[in-house]
């Protein structure tokens, strides 16, 4: 079973049809990335997947469960990160986790929590400070945690480098690259070319609502860069 299943997917929004008939899947330890510029309908591709928007034709499941007919059983299923999380910035990162997983019905100890931050490498004296005084960088961390300690078995992220330092960026994808290594479906949507080539699996190119082509990563290596950026430019010049 795919832990991501969407086929032949239609998303309307008033009169226009953003999502015009997709289909693709995200296998159990998969980075998947859709790679798109603005309108090309990404963001609505992840609402959809969380049951936020209502689906015209076509289906879309995580893992087995439907998003149209299931919609709560299939986001239990989720961690989501949108482009900028949305975390208290009044509350350090222990009372942002012990918070948000309350509200999922979860009481992580501090040991918990402590190996989840390290593993995503959040320094241990900012965690106590209010994430009013994290970067973004930080921030994602902190929600990278999250999701970690929900032990989500799919993840869906949104843009989420986008204004993150070079450093910031190589240890967010080796993370998405450990996540992946225990069997976590990852499905990235993003503009980004060469972060989507560094972290992905697969990549496939979203423009106007429909899918343009797919790339494979073969024997470990990453996804040829100048193949993609052809691909790319070629389908945003249409």
């Amino acid at each position: 079973m795919s832990a991501i299943k969407v086929e032949k997917l239609v998303v309307r929004r008033g009169n226009n049809a953003v999502l015009k008939g997709i289909s693709f899947t995200v296998a159990k330890g998969e980075v998947f990335a859709l790679l798109g510029g603005n309108g090309a309908g990404k963001s609505t591709t992840l609402l959809t997947l969380l049951g936020f928007l209502p689906v015209d034709s076509g289906e879309a499941s995580i893992l087995g469960e439907s998003v149209a007919q299931q919609p709560a059983a299939a986001r239990q299923r989720i961690a989501y990160l949108p482009e900028s999380a949305n975390l208290y910035d009044h509350l350090d990162a222990y009372e942002n986790l012990r918070y948000l997983l309350a509200l999922s019905g979860l009481q992580p100890s501090r040991a918990d929590m402590d190996a989840a931050l390290d593993r995503v490498k959040l320094q241990p004296e900012a965690r106590l400070r209010p994430l009013a005084a994290y970067s973004k960088g930080m921030r994602q961390k902190t929600a990278i945690a999250l999701a970690l300690l929900r032990q989500a078995p799919v993840l869906l992220l949104d843009e989420p480098t986008s204004g993150l330092d070079p450093v910031a960026i190589d240890e967010f994808n080796g993370l998405l690259k450990s996540l992946a290594a225990t069997g976590c479906a990852v499905l990235l949507v993003t503009h980004d070319l060469y972060g989507a080539c560094q972290v992905a699996n697969r990549i496939a190119l979203l423009r106007d609502g429909s899918l343009q082509g797919e790339f494979h990563a073969v024997n470990g290596e990453t996804i040829d860069i100048k193949q993609v950026m052809a691909s790319f430019s070629s389908v945003e010049a249409v």
